[in-house]
């Protein structure tokens, strides 16, 4: 149907030949300069923190940030792009923000003051209140799919009627930027009226319920859509506004972001330099991770950043893990720092196995030696498909959300079920990986092909530093931490904080050499106090050395009372072999076994392996303990030989007897003959099990029982001689 009046054929000819209005001129150097498409955007990010209230400058920080960005973005053939980060409070969606200031905000950010750039809100979580005005003062707007955008007037809901001054707030700010419509804008705010999207033979059109009746007086109404009802405020989920036309793209992070956008991914990254100096802190995970340790490194972070000391932490980590509690603890709270505030990027030059991973992944970027590993089985196994589970649910609501990742490629270097595939992008051949699970749940799942699978073979997903770079899991590599401190522009001073003496020398007393030679000394200095009579050096440098190894274990994080227990015992058990029951041969046994279990268990986390990684680490655990028993013995040998004809050594050691002086003991041993007890009673002196020793009148005698155990003080009777073995037995 043809427009009937003049003004509906003006709004007809206005929507139909779009020249008219935009000038034809502008029209025809669109169409005549598309090479300026082709042309690279620079862009930076800024993040909104909301709420703004009102007794607080955020407004203030977030122009001086925009303000910053636009002096560090160079003219260029094309408009550099502003990105616009909105970032609810965590558990909040932005509501108690003052309408005032988002008003004022809202105007800058429409000015002409920034007409060089182009601006775009993100919304990669729900935000309502008065944030939204902010959100429609930007040229485009990108949301995460199942984000959502509305319920402006949630803090005015106190009084039934909508504020004047807020309604003409959001109509100017839509009228300006026209990017969200103006009557869809109202509906946000004001809850009595209903907003309808009315298709018509010449556009779609969005009006309010009390407009329709003007309008199918001009136009045929194909269709009519009810956005939002009366009685209840607007909002709109990320799908809903792309299908809408008001949202550009559709964005689950940062990475989707930029590339939606045409931009490399680092420019939208936080800069808590802001154009300053770094202030780093670099905090080590070494060797297996345990409570302790990551108690030690929450600590030095906190304290760190409470007093204002840091914007820059380096978690260097060197580590097969160990504990999976431990490491998602330190990984929670790392994730939990506003990368605005404090930049997070782990340092790998050697391996971040098993749950180890989970740490680097909390990080804003990770850097790796090309050799490095990252991923696969570690020192301790998930137990259970339940804890596998759990694990990989906080990784994909914590870890991947807040660092605006995907969780499935990261979960894989720690779940085994997981099936990563190179996936294909239709549209615009873009590559990522993923697992299906993830794929399946995209906006434009549809558009992905999947290919080659990544993962294969047995346990988690393990990844080298240029594979993982490869696939985009890493930002950098770096053969050593100078050529790191080279990427990132740190300075060579010690202004890094580095661990003091105290630390240093607990890292090199953790390390698993020093471990294995101090065990190799306490038994050497153990055999050396044998030898000696009553308790002296040896003994004490014996149990220095003893105690430093189960500290030093302690530390790493393998060892814990368990294993000194058994040890204790083993050698408990030796010693009664030598100075109590020689001979029985059970104890002896039984106590080297003891303390062989001891110190394998100390130099790992498991009992009994499971993975390839594990099967590893009690391999290279028993060859480490062969090395000390071959050193054990060679060093036994050296002292027998040499150490008794050290004069001052000679006082501690037993020198064995001299070729005669042997030969005339051995004469006296032959000569000794206890016929003369045979059928005689006497008392045990100690209690016989079943050897021990026995009084016949003056004279005391090692004796044994045929199996009988005899009490001490009770009378026994000698049954039989046997050169020097006396038998008894019970004489009651």
């Amino acid at each position: 149907m043809a427009p009937s009046s003049p003004l509906s054929c003006v709004r007809f000819l206005l929507t139909a030949f779009p020249a008219l209005w935009i000038g034809p001129g502008v029209f025809a150097l669109a169409q005549e300069q598309p090479a300026a498409e082709t042309a690279k955007p620079l862009g930076r990010l800024v993040r909104v923190p909301l709420p703004i209230a009102e007794n607080e400058r955020t407004d203030s920080h977030v122009k001086k940030a925009i303000q910053r960005a636009l002096a560090e973005l160079p003219q260029a053939e094309v408009r550099p792009v502003l990105v616009l980060e909105f970032a609810p409070a965590k558990g909040q969606f932005g509501e108690g923000t003052d309408f005032g200031r988002a008003l004022a905000l809202a105007r800058y950010l429409s000015s002409r003051e920034l007409a060089t750039v182009k601006t775009v809100a993100y919304v990669p979580r729900a935000i309502k209140g008065h944030g939204v005005l902010m959100v429609m003062a930007c040229e485009e707007i990108v949301m995460a799919a199942d984000a959502e955008l509305g319920e402006a007037g949630i803090d005015e809901r106190s009084s039934e009627a909508a504020d004047p001054t807020v309604l003409a707030g959001y109509k100017q700010i839509a009228d300006r930027r026209r990017t969200i419509p103006v009557q869809v804008a109202i509906g946000m705010v004001d809850q009595e009226i209903e907003v309808l999207k009315v298709e018509t033979e010449v556009s779609p059109v969005y009006l309010l319920r009390g407009e329709l009746a003007e309008l199918k007086r001009t136009h045929t109404i194909q269709s009519e859509t009810v956005l939002k009802r009366a009685g209840e405020l607007g909002r709109f989920s990320g799908r809903e506004g792309r299908e809408l036309g008001f949202v550009k793209y559709l964005a689950a992070d940062r990475d989707s972001l930029a590339k939606a956008l045409s931009l490399p991914a680092q420019m939208l990254e936080d800069d808590p330099a802001a154009g300053g100096e770094w202030s780093p802190l670099l905090v080590k995970i070494k060797n297996t991770i345990n409570g302790a340790q990551v108690s030690l490194v929450e600590r030095r972070i906190d304290d760190t950043i409470r007093a204002g000391d840091a914007n820059f932490i380096c978690v260097w980590i060197d580590s097969p893990g160990g504990s999976p509690e431990d490491s998602l603890n330190l990984a929670n709270r790392l994730a939990e720092l506003d990368p605005a505030q404090v930049r997070t990027v782990a340092f790998i030059p050697h391996e971040a196995r098993g749950d180890a991973a989970l740490i680097a992944l909390a990080c804003d970027q990770i850097v790796m030696s090309e050799t490095g590993v990252i991923g696969g089985s570690g020192a301790a196994d998930l137990d259970g498909k339940e804890e596998i589970e759990l694990v990989t649910d906080s990784i994909r609501a914590n870890l991947a959300a807040k660092k605006s990742r995907g969780w499935s490629l990261a979960a894989a270097l720690i779940n085994p079920e997981l099936k990563i595939h190179r996936y294909t992008r239709k549209v615009d051949g873009r590559v990522a990986y993923y697992a299906p699970e993830e794929v399946a749940s995209l906006p434009d799942s549809g558009e992905w092909v999947q290919g080659e699978e990544l993962t294969g073979g047995r346990g988690p997903l393990r990844l080298r530093g240029a594979n993982a770079q490869g696939i985009g899991l890493v930002r950098h590599l770096a053969s050593d931490f100078r050529v790191f401190k080279q990427l990132y522009g740190l300075d060579a001073d010690p202004k890094l904080i580095e661990p003091g003496w105290a630390d240093y020398l607990i890292d090199k007393l953790a390390s698993p050499p020093v471990g294995w030679l101090l065990l190799l000394l306490g038994m050497a200095a153990l055999y050396a106090e044998i030898q000696a009579p009553g308790i002296g050096l040896g003994g004490f440098i014996s149990s220095v050395c003893f105690l430093l190894f189960f500290w030093n274990r302690f530390f790493e994080g393998t060892a814990g009372w368990l294993e000194v227990f058994l040890f204790a015992g083993g050698v408990g058990c030796v010693l009664i072999e030598i100075f109590v029951l020689p001979g029985v041969a059970v104890f002896g046994l039984g106590g080297g076994l003891l303390i062989l279990s001891s110190l394998i268990l100390a130099s790992q986390t498991f009992v009994l392996p499971h993975n390839d990684y594990q099967w590893d680490q009690l391999q290279g655990s028993l060859l480490s303990l062969l090395v000390v028993i071959a050193g054990l013995i060679a060093t036994v040998a050296v002292m027998r030989r040499y150490l008794p004809r050290t004069a001052w050594i000679s006082s501690m050691l037993l020198e064995p007897p001299s070729g005669e002086e042997r030969e005339t003991l051995s004469q006296r041993e032959a000569l000794v003959d206890f016929r003369h007890l045979v059928g005689k009673v006497g008392l045990a002196t100690t209690q016989l099990i079943p050897s021990g020793k026995a009084r016949f009148d003056l004279q005391l005698v090692d004796v044994t029982t045929e199996g009988e155990v005899i009490e001490r003080g009770l009378a026994v009777i000698v049954t039989a001689v046997h050169g020097n073995r006396v038998v008894v037995k019970s004489a009651g």
